[in-house]
């Protein structure tokens, strides 16, 4: 319709030439790429100087600077995407706000939940979207698992378990746990509704003193909900699954697979013959769910949120959530006990 069109346009209009990506790695370039398609990369900063090069020549119309005061100081930026090593996340992202421009950090929101309290409470007070990078509640399949599960199609639910693991991608700058288990925390954390009362977590390190290559942690939730995610960068093969048990049904969500088999429902029941646990099996059954890249749907999410239009779920209280499961498991692995954790 006409009125549909105009708003359309208008919100075109209102998006030209606003977003600096600072950072153009490994993920920054696709952070790159996809708010390009967008038509709203504005600028980049990278201080490499390949990288700058490479950027120039795909995206000639894009201004690249080396340093990131240039692209706060610019008024025609009014949005900063941050894909930096973690241990700049917060101060960039403190600096970003301080400029007055919203902001999309890639996780973790910072390496300190005090800090992410301050840079909430800073952009609260002036007004900005503070927005993290979990990638994976924007998958497609995760939205058509969650829908499920608060639609009640699965019953209460038992238990849930994550696994993600590969040979490669190993840091050392910072452990698996905080690389890869943000994504499967803030997956559960969507669908428990509630942060952990208590989590209990082990690691083991072996290229690097003091940097664990794999951690297994486990999460002791609301009513007798629990789950745990083991995360690995020295495993023999590549898996990304999530797989929730419910009272009624299960769900497996893995991700390595084609679509047809990315999200399946299991309906096994249980029953009793007398005190007989009794077993009934059922066929995997597909789940369907819209196919579109999630990081191209979590970067239409930061602009719908800066245009006012919806609230993501990867907002900066749901970052400050995972930090504080992130840093309760680092202590309990350091410590070698059980952390409470406050609601």
């Amino acid at each position: 319709s006409t009125p549909m069109l105009l708003l359309r346009m208008r919100r075109a209009n209102k998006r030209m030439a606003r977003i600096a990506v600072i950072g153009v790695g490994y993920w920054g370039r696709n952070l790159v790429r996809n708010f390009s398609a967008l038509g709203v990369l504005a600028s980049v900063c990278e201080p490499d100087g390949k990288s700058r090069a490479m950027v120039r020549e795909k995206y000639p119309d894009v201004a690249v600077f080396e340093q990131p005061e240039a692209v706060f100081s610019d008024l025609k930026i009014d949005s900063v995407v941050i894909a930096t090593p973690a241990e700049m996340h917060g101060a960039l992202a403190r600096q970003a706000l301080d400029a007055g421009k919203h902001v999309f950090v890639e996780k973790p929101l910072c390496l300190d939940v005090a800090e992410a309290e301050t840079l909430k409470r800073l952009a609260d007070e002036k007004g900005l979207v503070l927005m993290v990078g979990h990638l994976l509640l924007y998958h497609p399949a995760f939205r058509a698992l969650l829908e499920s599960v608060k639609s009640g199609g699965l019953g209460e639910l038992r238990y849930i378990y994550s696994n993600r693991l590969s040979l490669g991608k190993i840091r050392r700058e910072e452990n698996a746990l905080w690389s890869f288990a943000p994504h499967d925390i803030s997956m559960i954390l969507q669908l428990a509704g509630t942060i952990p009362r208590r989590v209990t977590a082990t690691g083991a390190h072996y290229l690097t003193d003091g940097v664990a290559d794999t951690t297994l942690s486990h999460l002791v939730l609301g009513g007798n909900l629990q789950a745990h995610i083991y995360v690995s960068w020295l495993h023999p093969f590549k898996e990304q699954k999530l797989v929730v048990v419910g009272e009624q049904a299960m769900i497996v969500f893995d991700d390595t697979k084609e679509a047809a088999e990315k999200l399946l429902l299991y309906r096994h029941r249980v029953g009793w013959d007398g005190a007989i646990p009794i077993v009934s099996k059922a066929a995997p059954e597909p789940i369907a769910f819209s196919e579109s890249e999630p990081l191209r749907n979590e970067c239409q999410a930061f602009l719908d949120a800066i245009d006012g239009i919806s609230h993501p779920p990867s907002d900066a209280a749901e970052g400050i959530r995972v930090l504080k499961v992130l840093e309760a498991c680092q202590r309990s692995i350091l410590q070698g006990t059980a952390i409470d954790l406050e609601a």
